[in-house]
């Protein structure tokens, strides 16, 4: 007998992950997904599962309980505002929206109306990222000065928006989570693009943090060789946690001299991150508790993106007028 039934839009790469965690805790009720082909493949899969290619027939299921929406960034304020106006819990994949007027419309929205809305910032509920929180809040690193976060890789399947709105909303939840401390301005945000449009494949967005903690953040859809590095350096140690190995993740490296250093390698209970993001959602519903990673969490990364874009392309432009006016002086 499940306790929840939950329905998933949106079974893509990584759609198919959600559904396959709903459904190996017992709470998949629906799969609904625009594509034909990706449909009869589920159903082969899921055979006692419904699948549907109109999401209406979720949101007038009163059965349905809850949502997981995991479709392009675009589409996410309009089914989730659909989802929770229709009494249904809502998970969505980051970023919760691309514009933060309408993740704070959708923070209020489950605020009022005492729904459960939680954002896949997954990096949260990785064992290794809450062993680092932990050592953090301890003191094992003494006074954090400084956080890098490289999350760099091949991707030749482009989202609508750049780079920057795919990958960052896990280095900025993360960086915040970790230090249980707050964005407070964006210093500086650059970006590339090799198509030469707003579509930015590389960005470098700086962070001041509370406590003025300075967090680099990097992200790439054109690296050749994954990268996914978290540095966090304090007055007595550093952390190094690289989620490209396969055991070790994560490393405290000490320096009580220039001549000294010593590495330790940390243990934790390894579980895979989606699995525990997913049982804690339906945990929150169960409790009628907030999630970690809830509205105002989402919200807070949104408002740093967006900034954070508006930098990188009003510089562009800025950089661009200036071009032009040399031109144009050069011609006299």
């Amino acid at each position: 007998m499940r306790l929840h039934n939950v329905a998933v839009i949106g079974c893509g790469i990584w759609g198919k992950n959600v559904v396959r965690n709903f459904y190996n805790l017992n709470a998949l009720h629906t799969i609904c997904d625009l594509d034909e082909e990706n449909r009869r493949a589920l159903k082969e899969q899921y055979p006692d599962v419904n699948v549907i290619s109109d999401s209406n027939e979720i949101f007038n299921n009163p059965d349905i309980n809850a949502v997981a929406v995991v479709t392009p960034s675009h589409t996410h304020y309009k089914i989730v505002k659909k989802a929770i106006e229709s009494g249904k819990h809502a998970y969505v994949e980051k970023p919760l929206s691309t514009v933060s007027s309408e993740a704070k419309d959708l923070t209020e929205l489950a605020e009022k109306n005492n729904m459960v809305l939680m954002v896949g910032h997954l990096l949260m509920y990785h064992p290794a990222v809450n062993r680092l929180k932990m050592l953090i809040e301890e003191g094992a690193l003494g006074d954090i000065r400084y956080v890098q976060s490289d999350r760099l890789n091949i991707n030749h399947f482009k989202n609508d928006r750049s780079v920057m709105w795919d990958l960052a909303p896990h280095d900025v939840s993360m960086t915040s989570y970790i230090l249980g401390k707050e964005p407070v301005r964006v210093i500086s945000a650059v970006g590339a693009s090799s198509d030469n449009n707003d579509i930015m494949d590389v960005t470098h967005v700086t962070i001041e943090y509370e406590g003025n903690i300075i967090a680099h953040i990097s992200d790439s859809w054109i690296h050749p060789q994954k990268r996914v590095n978290l540095l966090v350096r304090g007055t007595k140690a550093s952390a190094i946690f690289d989620d490209t190995l396969a055991e070790n993740k994560l490393q405290i490296f000490e320096s009580t001299s220039p001549k000294v250093s010593k590495t330790e390698v940390l243990d934790y209970i390894e579980i895979e991150p989606l699995k525990l993001e997913c049982q804690h959602f339906l945990n929150c519903i169960e409790q009628g508790k907030k999630a970690r990673s809830d509205g105002h969490n989402g919200f807070n990364v949104v408002k740093v993106l967006e900034e954070a874009e508006k930098i990188m392309l009003g510089e562009r432009v800025k950089s661009l007028d200036n071009v032009n006016f040399l031109l144009s002086r050069s011609k006299k």
